[in-house]
């Protein structure tokens, strides 16, 4: 099961976004474009569908993930991170000349002998 974490600068930037907009919450879809950048919202400008995963938190924020991504991304650890550039359109990040990021690194499979 993937699970997702922040590295320091994302969670500057995650604290940034909540001290000016209040609680936040990000959504990871897929495709191109803006979609296979993690998108960060005010809570409940995204309506959030039936097959959307609640993948975890980063500095207190929800992360979701889309289903398909979800499945496809299932085994590997998140890491989200701010590099330069913009942020989607809608995006909270977007203006600020950083933007969110996600890399991946390959969950590592259970060892026969590890405890359940």
């Amino acid at each position: 099961m993937s699970t997702v974490a922040a590295t320091p600068a994302a969670l500057a930037l995650i604290a940034e976004l909540t001290a000016q907009y209040g609680p936040i919450m990000f959504h990871q879809s897929g495709g191109c474009c803006d979609g296979s950048s993690p998108m960060c919202y005010a809570q409940g400008d995204l309506l959030l569908g039936d097959g959307d995963v609640l993948l975890g938190e980063i500095g207190g924020t929800p992360f979701y993930i889309g289903a398909a991504q979800h499945a496809a991304w299932r085994h590997t650890d998140l890491i989200i991170d701010v590099v330069p550039g913009r942020g989607g359109m809608f995006s909270l990040d977007n203006g600020r000349e950083v933007r969110f990021l996600t890399r991946s690194t390959v969950c590592m499979p259970p060892s026969p002998d590890a405890a359940p």
